[in-house]
């Protein structure tokens, strides 16, 4: 029979019946952010469950089989001996609880040593927590790996972390009551989860983090400082400020296991992170009190969650979901990572005791004394970390470095608190100094691939960036200058723009020099400044310097300022040209040369078409209307932008044949094909046509044919050319001849029929001069 009770519970305590913390209300594990981070005054409900595993009878397999589930997003399989492994692989699929649709199986990373947590009792060893997503269904496989003689772990679980669901609104009461239908009538079948306060049976097998260093050193003490006095009103925000110990966890926590001093200034700014109260931390998972070291002296980095398939909307679920994994699943004593970092650059507080403060994590085994711990949220063993991730981690590691005089381009030692291996093969005993990299990767010092193939090879660009100088410095753009080969050229005032790789966040200025002094600051948000430049030729260059002091600076850009404008050495003029004339159009050419100080760029011809043409162009051919007077307009622009101008009118002026003053034997031929419909023809030897005219160009018109002869040409009665007429094909209105003088005057032209043999006839359509 079900029988329907009530229910008094304290809010988010966990229960020994059920694995995990006690919840009420349903999950989405989709908070925002920073909307959580502002309103995350209230702890989420976290809710961890466990499933018992089954292994098969010659214990080489185990097996969840697909079933329903509670919500959950994300999951891992715990063991009871930390310091076991399972050699072979461990997988999940899990049933999306949005569209009902399983995914393919997931591998679970097994490169986990639950030793991290050291003197803390009731150890788990574990996979990597996975993050799935709202999930409502799921199967585990685990399987030794082939040859092996090695069986599977005892105490195989599965657990499934709830993240649980921000509201924001104000606390439930501190007992209330609930209905529960058959509460206690089935016991749970799944196993507990040991509880927070380390009181399992389960011992921890890390040797005791505490060996003596090399001759005539001791490590450093657990605790060596006085805490800082509790805060009032622990903030929710995202802060730069230097929290207390007590405030940065955003609720009260119990009192540090010793007396701490106040934290260290840091030669580096702190990065906005975004407090446990931001995002939501269930403090009533853990009690303990922090432990403080002496200092940091090196940083490991990580890698989590083992997916990069997450919206950073989820990363505040995913952080209370790592929590509550490391707390309920693994038996640690809080949070192991100091600091997380997801995708998108968003820092969030790990392990509670203040993130100014020098708080040992669990996070590298052997190695967490003196040292800080940073996950990057995603799976970078094939995949690069985002930059804003690289970035965030730079910095916090830069700040933290920072307050105990640490270089995070450099190395220092560490004394290994526990034997082991690194990923490298490198061979550790408990008690020996080691050189490490202030920077360095979770595989360093432990044998994993973590924090992936491809973030650690990321790491020499994280360390560029907290250690400087800014990298990639270089100048992009000269704004109100033109690029002409290697150099720009300007009147005086241009804009400089320039970029760097290292990220904004870690330049405190840049300045703008030219032949080596600044001309102006700007801030290291800035990428661009101004500057106004006295003539000659300058070295602009760019010059940054790090939130470390040290200083980069970039390649030079020539930039020549200029104020004189070009000139026509040659003023524009024009004349004549051989080619088809028409009563619409007259050939000419127009002709002019300009110069300047320091470099031409073009001429433009504005008037009366628009042409442009290079520096070292001197002549251009065109037609203009007989008859009517156009001004040809030109100017000569140079790099720098400086313009001289000039012009030059002219009138194309036709003079028929019937102009002319005739001598001999001519005859009228009409034709649409001749200028004017008519034309003057002749075969008799040394009839002539003059015209006389003022003006500074002269060309005359004939008609050619293969039959057409020769003729004579004077100009002001003193023989200028012989011209012969004949064509393999029929042309009309041809200017055959041209003479252009150097100024208007009056001048004659006579042409003189020759009488060639065989082909004696010319015809002639008339002359054609400018004025």
């Amino acid at each position: 029979m079900r029988v329907k009770r009530r229910i008094w519970a304290t809010a988010a305590v966990a229960t020994t019946a059920v694995a995990g913390v006690l919840v009420f209300e349903g999950v989405t594990g989709t908070s925002g952010m920073p909307e959580d981070a502002r309103a995350a005054s209230v702890p989420a409900d976290v809710d961890v469950h466990a499933s018992a595993l089954k292994v098969s009878g010659d214990g080489t397999s185990a097996s969840l089989a697909q079933r329903d589930s509670k919500p959950f997003s994300m999951l891992g399989v715990t063991w009871t001996d930390p310091s076991a492994r399972v050699t072979g692989t461990v997988e999940a699929r899990t049933r999306s609880s949005a569209t009902g649709d399983w995914t393919a199986w997931l591998p679970l990373d097994t490169e986990i040593d639950g030793r991290t947590e050291a003197g803390q009792s009731g150890v788990r060893g574990s996979t990597e927590p996975r993050w799935v997503g709202p999930s409502d269904g799921v199967e585990v496989r685990v399987s030794t790996a082939d040859g092996t003689s090695a069986g599977l772990p005892e105490g195989l679980r599965l657990d499934t972390v709830d993240p649980g669901r921000t509201t924001g609104t104000a606390p439930e009461p501190a007992a209330y009551a609930v209905d529960a239908a058959d509460a206690t009538d089935e016991p749970s079948q799944e196993p507990p989860v040991p509880p927070a306060d380390g009181s399992g049976t389960e011992p921890s097998a890390e040797p005791e983090d505490t060996p003596t260093g090399p001759a005539g050193e001791q490590p450093s003490p657990t605790v060596t400082s006085d805490p800082p006095p509790p805060s009032a009103e622990p903030s929710a925000e995202p802060t730069t400020a230097s929290p207390s110990a007590s405030a940065s966890t955003g609720a009260p926590s119990t009192a540090p296991s010793a007396t701490v001093s106040p934290a260290p200034p840091s030669t580096m700014p702190q990065p906005p992170i975004v407090s446990r109260a931001g995002w939501n931390a269930d403090e009533s998972l853990n009690d303990e009190s922090p432990d403080y070291m002496a200092k940091v002296k090196a940083v490991f980095v990580h890698h989590t969650a083992q997916t990069n398939s997450y919206s950073c909307a989820d990363s505040p679920a995913i952080v209370r979901g790592l929590h509550a994994f490391h707390v309920k699943s693994n038996g640690w004593k809080d949070l192991g990572y100091n600091f997380l970092v997801d995708k998108c650059g968003t820092v969030f507080e790990g392990r509670k005791g203040g993130v100014d403060r020098a708080v040992q994590g669990a996070h590298t085994y052997g190695f967490n004394r003196e040292t800080t711990g940073i996950a990057v949220i995603g799976m970078y063993t094939d995949t690069s970390a985002a930059s804003p991730a690289t970035a965030a981690v730079a910095r916090v590691a830069a700040w933290k470095l920072g307050q105990y005089g640490g270089n995070p381009a450099g190395t220092t030692t560490l004394v290994a608190g526990a034997a082991g291996t690194n990923y490298s093969g490198k061979k550790f005993t408990a008690g020996t100094a080691y050189t490490f990299q202030q920077i360095s990767g979770h595989r360093d010092g432990f044998n994993t691939q973590c924090p992936g193939g491809k973030l650690y090879a990321q790491l020499p660009v994280i360390r560029g960036y907290a250690a400087g100088p800014v990298a990639g410095l270089k100048v992009t753009s000269v704004s109100g200058a033109a690029l002409s080969g290697s150099a720009y050229y300007t009147k005086a005032g241009i804009t400089v723009g320039w970029s760097a790789s290292t990220p904004s966040a870690f330049v405190k200025s840049y300045d703008l020099l030219v032949d080596g002094k600044s001309v102006a600051t700007v801030k290291g948000t800035v990428a661009s400044a101004k500057a106004t430049l006295a003539a000659g030729s300058h070295k602009v260059q760019v010059r940054a310097t790090h939130l470390s002091g040290r200083t980069s600076v970039s390649a030079a850009a020539t930039v020549v300022a200029d104020r004189t404008a070009p000139v026509f050495s040659t003023k524009p003029y024009l004349a004549l040209r051989t080619g088809t004339v028409n009563t619409k159009a007259v050939p000419l050419t127009l002709k002019w040369k300009a110069a300047d100080a320091v470099l031409l760029k073009d001429v433009r011809l504005t008037a009366p078409v628009a042409k442009t043409y290079g520096p070292t162009v001197t002549s251009a051919s065109h037609t203009a209307r007989p008859g009517t007077a156009t001004a040809w307009k030109m100017t000569a622009y140079d790099r720098a932008g400086n313009a001289g101008s000039a012009s030059v009118t002219g009138t194309p002026v036709i003079l028929q044949e019937s102009a002319a003053k005739r001598s001999g034997t001519w005859t009228t031929r009409t034709s649409s094909s001749y200028l004017g419909g008519k034309s003057y023809s002749s075969a008799t030897k040394k009839a002539s046509l003059t015209w006389t005219f003022t003006g500074r160009s002269a060309s005359w018109v004939v008609s050619r044919a293969a039959s057409s002869g020769q003729a004579y040409v004077y100009v002001d009665g003193v023989k200028a050319a012989t011209v012969d007429l004949k064509s393999s094909k029929t042309a009309y209105r041809q200017a055959v001849w041209t003479k252009t003088w150097a100024s208007s005057a009056k001048h004659t032209v006579k042409i003189v029929v020759v009488g060639t043999k065989g082909r004696p006839t010319l015809t002639t359509d008339g002359l054609v001069y400018l004025k």
